[in-house]
């Protein structure tokens, strides 16, 4: 599986992820359409599947033109998003598989940053949208903070090697506000920015994935005196100093 990262907008990446031996492609949330184009003529491949992690238009906003000239393209995302996703033909449960050439993934259903956010994992590699970033998550638009904690335990449990593909590129700010509420960790000033990470680096570094920390615990009860101390109400209170960060 070859993956193929592709700015778009200020700020969002989609993926083209291919299967080498079919050259049958599919990508991850297109927000708009022309870049994914210019590396399908690139790596002359079939593109046959887009892959949506939730509705936001900067992630779904070059569906329509891509599947105006891609005959019978399938769009997935998950089967609440039905009627948000522009021309989306299958709706995924948690556990469903999508199969592009040889490659097969897994849908991880995500609810927090929005209900219907889906993960995508296979073939060594995360795809998660605006649920997991290097060294940050999404805000909660849609979700609670104990759903999205619940979700982002799912995605830190998987193989340590996996490589993740975030939905934006935000390392640098996240990696400042991490040294801010995580100061005595020696792991986050070396990181740069860049795709993909890891699980690993992610469970080193991401203040978001080490709410059971006792300097996690202590940077929420800094700012918030009446927080529990349970890691579900840590990651509420670090996620709302991180909004207003």
């Amino acid at each position: 599986m070859q993956v193929i990262p592709i700015p778009c907008l200020s700020d969002n990446y989609a993926y083209l992820v291919v299967c080498e031996s079919t050259l049958k492609a599919a990508v991850v949330d297109p927000s708009e359409a022309d870049p994914v184009f210019a590396v399908l003529r690139r790596e002359r491949v079939e593109l046959v599947a887009i892959l949506n992690t939730h509705h936001h238009h900067d992630h779904v906003g070059g569906n329509d033109e891509l599947r105006m000239e891609m005959e019978g393209i399938a769009i997935y995302g998950h089967v609440s998003d039905r009627g948000r996703i522009p021309g989306q033909t299958v709706g995924l449960a948690d556990g469903d598989e999508v199969t592009i050439g040889n490659i097969k993934l897994r849908a991880i259903h995500n609810p927090g940053h929005t209900l219907g956010a889906v993960s995508y994992f296979g073939g060594g590699a995360v795809f998660t949208g605006d649920t997991l970033f290097v060294a940050g998550c999404g805000r909660l638009f849609e979700g609670t903070a104990p759903m999205m904690h619940a979700s982002l335990a799912r995605l830190a449990a998987l193989p340590a090697d996996t490589r993740v593909y975030p939905g934006h590129e935000y390392a640098a700010k996240n990696l400042r506000f991490a040294a801010t509420v995580d100061p005595g960790n020696a792991a986050i000033s070396p990181r740069v920015e860049g795709v993909p990470s890891t699980v690993a680096l992610e469970l080193a570094t991401n203040p978001f994935l080490r709410c059971a920390e006792s300097a996690m615990r202590a940077s929420a009860l800094a700012a918030e005196s009446q927080c529990e101390g349970t890691p579900e109400a840590v990651f509420a209170a670090i996620r709302r100093l991180r909004d207003n960060f």
